[in-house]
């Protein structure tokens, strides 16, 4: 499998993880039951973290050429 089909599985598997935190720290927001404040916070915490290595890992991808940008010109 050659690298940029490795990056673009990479990226939807951090995004899948990034959907999964969001959604366990609204479910926990929801519940409202004692400790789960600090669940909440932990989860969103974790969703900023994979969010920035989405970000790095798009920057690394792109620097090296294995993903091009493409959308509307002109």
């Amino acid at each position: 499998m050659e690298i940029a089909m490795l990056m673009k599985v990479a990226v939807i598997a951090v995004l899948f993880v990034i959907v999964f935190s969001l959604f366990g720290a609204l479910r926990s927001l929801v519940r409202n039951q004692e400790g789960d404040k600090q669940r909440t916070v932990k989860l969103l915490a974790y969703r900023v973290g994979f969010s920035a290595l989405l970000l790095i890992l798009l920057g690394i991808a792109f620097a090296m050429g294995w993903i091009q940008p493409h959308g509307l010109t002109g």
